[in-house]
This record gives structure tokens, sequence and C-alpha cells, in this order.
């Protein structure tokens, strides 16, 4: 097993207003594998990403992102990041909002067909962008994150609004992904995904509550699926926390 993780985050604090949304929070990604982050609404996951990402403001801690700190102008070719709101140009047509991300990473020409194709809109790709459906326009900004071919994919709920097909052949280019050395940090709500993650975590209110593997996590709580599995979990932490 590598050592060094590819995410690092040492009791990473953020605060928003008068609410502590990240208390302390330490935990690690490892690298060359798909890592899902999971956890009820308003948990942290997508502050997290940001995080990563270096494009939210914490008030104490330290992210370590491929061996650099997080934000590092280094990372922004190796690392993409796709939005939960999709993060594209409306008014152009899909395959020119590839090209001009492609540009700006220094893709080869030739990756934007083949990304557009990877995300099943090679149909729509004259289209205007503006005019797609809420899936669709998840799958454009999902293009545009791959097409750099980055080392890292931190992707927050990119599968939200896809049908069972499409789910399935994008976890496929995940796993392909993962298994040629790439880091996939995915945040989901969808619990039967946390089976085709290698290593899981748990938030609850801006707290780990669980990290392991998919096989690890249902062995500790008993359980035969995940919804039960993470129901188990977040129950204990709440019997926990009262107890406190």
């Amino acid at each position: 097993m590598d050592s060094i993780p590819a995410i690092s985050v040492d009791h990473l604090r953020v605060v928003r207003g008068d609410r502590i949304v990240l208390p302390e929070l330490t935990c690690s990604v490892p690298p060359g594998r798909v890592t899902g982050l999971l956890g009820p609404s308003g948990s942290g996951k997508t502050t997290l990403m940001r995080a990563v990402v270096g494009v939210q403001r914490t008030s104490g801690g330290r992210i370590t992102v491929l061996g650099e700190p997080a934000g590092s102008a280094s990372l922004r070719h190796r690392v993409a990041y796709m939005t939960q709101a999709a993060s594209v140009y409306k008014d152009i047509s899909v395959r020119e909002n590839v090209t001009y991300f492609a540009r700006l990473v220094g893709a080869p020409r030739s990756r934007t067909d083949e990304v557009i194709d990877q995300v099943g809109l090679a149909a729509h790709a004259r289209q205007l962008t503006g005019t797609l459906s809420g899936g669709q326009l998840s799958r454009v900004s999902l293009a545009c994150a791959l097409v750099g071919d980055p080392e890292m994919l931190v992707l927050d709920e990119p599968t939200v609004g896809q049908d069972p097909v499409l789910r399935r052949e994008l976890w496929t280019d995940f796993r392909a992904r993962a298994a040629a050395g790439t880091t996939i940090l995915v945040s989901s709500h969808v619990m039967d995904e946390a089976a085709r993650c290698d290593e899981l975590l748990l938030l609850r209110e801006g707290r780990l509550v669980a990290q392991d593997t998919p096989a690890g996590i249902l062995a500790a709580t008993g359980c035969e699926d995940f919804d039960a599995a993470f129901l188990a979990l977040i129950e204990a932490d709440q019997t926990a926390g009262a107890g406190a």
C-alpha cells in the first residue's frame, strides 16, 4: 500500500458566520483509488471538497494535496474539480465549452470529442449548452473536468440526475481511471454507489464518523446494505454525542 496519502487533512476548521461547518476535521485519501465521501445534507462534504481544491476560506488546520499545500498554483493542472452546480458557459455549445477548458489545461484537441463521447453527449456536441437538461449540464461540467486527464478528480455529486445506464458507464470510467493511477474523491447521496468505491468517508456535522472499505463498513455494523449501515453509524454517533 502507498504510505503517502494523496490528500491529507489535518485539524481542518471552517467557520461560516456563527456556524462551525468543520470542527477540526482530520482524515486522509489514499492515492490511485476511488474514495467516496458520504453523509447527510449539511454534513460538510462540499465544504471539504472546496477546501481540498483551495477555494474555501479556512479558520485553521492544514490540507496537503499531492504533496503540495491545497490551492497551490502547481496543482491547477493536476487537480480537476466538478462542482454540484454546472460550471459551464450556457451561451456556447457543448463542444465549445469543452474546447475552451482543454485549451486552459493544454490538452490536445482530440481530447474534446473523446470526453464528450465518454459522458454520453456526442449527439449534443453542437447544441447550445443552455438548452440542455439539468443532468446533461452536469455531464458537460464533468467533461470539462476530465478533458485535462488530471492526476486527481474531485467530483461533487457527478451522477445526480443521470439515468441508471449512464451512471453505470460513468462509474466504469471512474474505476478505469483509478486503476490507471488517478485519485478520485467523489461525493454521493446514492448509497448503492458506496459499493463502487475502494474506501469510504462518512461525515456527520463536519466530523468523521467512519473511514473504511465498503466491506469493512458492513462488517463493523453487521448490516447487509449501506443504507442500514450508514444509519447505524449515524445513530451510534448521535448516541455517543448525547452521552458525552
